[in-house]
């Protein structure tokens, strides 16, 4: 197997930074995710890593081997496309079976890689089938068994589901996720989609504008986001946000805005003390609200209009006016409300995010 490593990684398309400074290591059969919005430099650094464009800066290692000048091809390496790219005048086994042509394998080992990889993805009864005659699913299997043949070092992945519909998209990571614990080779997977990231990714890199924002596990980007941007990429509905101020109240930091007033607890309330008297961000997810009750302490409790009612089954999205603030809360199905009511929330204080007003970083 290998190790990815990428140290001070930059590329510029004539005077257009897009990546910048790029030092991360993919360890070994690791399921790494890059995430991001469109033009964040997160396509780039993985054809990069591909060969597929040439490096500005930096340097490029897979295991100990700097590959830099290293054609594709020689790389070891295996990419699956948005693009399925298949030939349409092939069968499902001429295309798994082109490049192990190209690179003259025998045939008895061409066949045994294709059938243990059409075993492996559930598609034996499809080698036969040209690509017109396959589902979009069926289709994304193909081009997976493409990759799985070549037996790589790494897998490359450009975004593998973009052109499924929502069922079988979650149905293919499903499959993506059981193919990896099974193959055990490391992957690197780009996805502007942050719910694909969250369940696919052993470890997510968060980018923007061609810096590298984070790197962790998805739960610690989650509970702990570095900065401003991080809170609000990662998490669905996204964490809700409020312009405050931090004052003193009776020796404890209080943030403070119009129509809200939160006690800070513990040790975010150390933190912030330093910064009293400026401006803030403070961060609560939708999930971490609730109705008021009678066991709620009033510094943690806040007014809200309703102005939309998202009715989804599972839960209710409140999407509300907090004074200045627009808030979105998940509440139970069971919960009646309307449009126009007028609450009394409650927020978990164990879970409140503070960024610092200047630099969005996390406080």
């Amino acid at each position: 197997m290998a190790e990815v490593s990428l140290h001070k990684l930059n590329k510029k398309f004539d005077t257009t930074h897009v990546v910048k400074d790029v030092d991360l290591k993919i360890r070994d059969k690791e399921f790494m995710v890059f995430v991001g919005p469109s033009g964040c430099g997160k396509t780039t650094t993985l054809r990069m890593i591909a060969g597929l464009e040439a490096i500005t800066s930096g340097e490029i290692r897979i295991d100990d081997t700097v590959v830099n000048e290293i054609p594709p091809m020689d790389r070891d390496i295996a990419m699956v496309f948005q693009n399925y790219a298949l030939y349409p005048h092939m069968s499902v086994a001429g295309n798994m079976a082109f490049g192990l042509k190209m690179r003259k394998f025998e045939k008895a080992e061409i066949e045994k890689r294709i059938n243990n990889a059409a075993s492996i993805l559930g598609i034996e009864g499809l080698l036969q089938r040209k690509p017109r005659q396959l589902s979009g699913g069926q289709r994304q299997r193909v081009a997976l068994g493409r990759a799985i043949v070549r037996d790589p070092k790494v897998f490359l992945f450009d975004e593998p589901l973009s052109n499924l519909d929502a069922k079988l998209r979650v149905q293919m990571r499903v499959e993506l996720k059981k193919l990896h614990e099974r193959l055990a080779v490391t992957s690197v997977y780009v996805t502007h989609d942050q719910v694909e990231a969250m369940t696919l990714g052993d470890r997510v890199v968060v980018m923007k504008d061609g810096w590298v924002q984070q790197v962790g596990e998805p739960l610690e980007l989650y509970n702990t986001p570095a900065n401003r941007f991080v809170a609000g990429f990662i998490g669905s509905p996204a964490m809700n946000f409020a312009d405050v101020t931090l004052v003193e109240n009776g020796g404890s930091p209080v943030a403070e805005a119009p129509g809200l007033r939160i006690g800070l607890p513990g040790e975010l309330a150390t933190r912030a003390r330093a910064k009293t008297g400026r401006k803030a961000t403070l961060g609560i997810r939708p999930e971490d609200i609730h109705i008021a009750t009678a066991a709620d302490a009033p510094e943690h409790c806040f007014d809200a209009d309703v102005e939309v009612v998202e009715q989804l089954g599972s839960e209710i999205l409140l999407d509300m006016r907090v004074g200045a603030a627009l808030m979105v809360a998940s509440v139970e199905p069971t919960l009646r409300v309307r449009a126009h009511d007028k609450l009394k929330l409650a927020l978990k204080p164990g879970r409140l995010h503070l960024f610092d007003a200047e630099t969005e970083a996390a406080i």
